[in-house]
C-alpha cells in the first residue's frame, strides 16, 4: 500500500492519500477530536488498508490543530472544520468513481454538517460513533454560558474524555495513551462549545437528507452518545438508510471486541454501493 500526500485547495491542512491498484471508488475519511488521520492504518483494525485491498481509494487530512496540520492542539471551531471538508469534497469531485464520506465521532458531525449543507457529489456516508447529540443532559445555564466561554478563552480544557473506555480491550486503550501524536488534554472550550451549537443546529436539516447511509454506535458509548444516531437515522428521508446499534460496544467500535464485524459491514456496505454506482 502506497501512502502519498495530498493537498486539499484553501484548506491549511496535511493530506493524504492510499490509493487502489484498480479503484472502484473512493472514500474521505474524517477522523476524531484528538486524533490524526494515520491512526485508521495500524490501529482501527487496518481500516484504510483494508479499504485500498478493497478497491477504494482513501483520502483523508488531519484537522486542523491534529496530527501533522498546524493549529493550537484540539483548539478547533466546528464551522471552519466544516468548511474544511467541503473544500475536500469539492477537490475530490472530478476523480472517476463514486465518493463516499466517512466520519468518526468528532469527523463523524464535520461530516454530517458537510452533507447537511450539500450532498452533491456523494455516493453515501457512513458515521461511526457520531457525535450529532452533544451536551444533551447538560443543564440549560451551560449550555447558554458554553459560547461566551469558547469567546474568551477558547483554549481552556473544560471537558474530560473517558479515554480509559474507549474499548474493551485493554491494549488498544494503552496504545491510544502512549501516543503522542494523540491529543491527551481536556476538550478545549472552543471545540466543546462548537460542536455543542453545531449539533444542536443540525436537526432540522436533517429530514431533507435522502444519501444511502450507515450508522454504527455501540451501547456502551460513554464518549458520544448513541441516541444521537439512532434519532438522526430515524429522522432522515433516505430510503437507504441502516442504523447497526452493538450491544456493549465502546467509542472506538473498529479497536473493540466488535471489531471485524464493524469492518465487515463497512466493506460490505461500501461494496455493494459502489457496484450499484459503476
Amino acid at each position: 500500500m502506497t501512502l502519498q500526500q495530498w493537498t486539499v485547495p484553501g484548506a491549511p491542512v496535511t493530506g493524504y492519500v492510499w490509493p487502489a491498484s484498480s479503484p472502484r471508488g473512493a472514500v474521505l475519511l474524517s477522523h476524531g477530536v484528538g486524533e490524526y488521520a494515520g491512526r485508521y492504518v495500524e490501529r482501527y483494525h487496518a481500516l484504510i488498508p483494508t479499504l485500498v485491498a478493497a478497491g477504494f481509494t482513501v483520502y483523508a487530512y488531519d484537522q486542523r490543530g491534529h496530527g501533522q496540520s498546524a493549529g493550537r492542539r484540539a483548539v478547533v471551531d466546528m464551522r471552519v472544520l466544516v468548511e474544511d471538508h467541503l473544500l475536500a469534497r469539492e477537490a475530490l469531485r472530478g476523480q472517476p468513481g463514486p465518493l463516499f464520506a466517512f466520519g468518526h465521532s468528532m469527523g463523524g458531525l464535520v461530516t454530517a454538517a458537510s452533507v447537511a449543507r450539500d450532498p452533491r457529489g456523494l455516493a453515501g456516508v457512513i458515521l461511526t460513533s457520531p457525535a450529532l447529540l452533544v451536551g444533551e443532559d447538560e443543564s440549560p445555564l451551560l449550555k447558554k454560558v458554553a459560547p461566551l466561554l469558547a469567546r474568551i478563552a477558547p483554549a481552556l480544557p473544560v471537558t474530560a474524555l473517558d479515554t480509559a473506555n474507549l474499548s474493551r480491550l485493554s491494549d488498544e486503550v494503552s496504545a491510544y495513551q502512549a501516543d503522542a501524536s494523540v491529543y491527551q488534554g481536556k476538550v478545549p472550550a472552543l471545540t466543546a462549545a462548537s460542536m455543542l451549537t453545531l449539533s444542536a443546529r443540525l436537526w432540522a436539516s436533517y429530514e431533507r437528507w435522502t444519501l444511502p447511509t450507515l450508522v454504527i454506535h455501540g451501547s456502551a458509548d460513554r464518549i458520544t452518545d448513541p441516541r444521537g444516531s439512532q434519532r438522526f437515522v430515524e429522522g432522515i428521508a433516505s430510503t437507504d438508510k441502516t442504523f447497526v446499534h452493538l450491544e456493549g460496544g465502546h467509542h472506538e467500535l473498529l479497536n473493540d471486541e466488535c471489531r471485524a464485524e464493524v469492518r465487515d459491514r463497512i466493506v460490505e456496505w461500501l461494496q455493494a454501493r459502489g457496484s450499484q454506482q459503476s
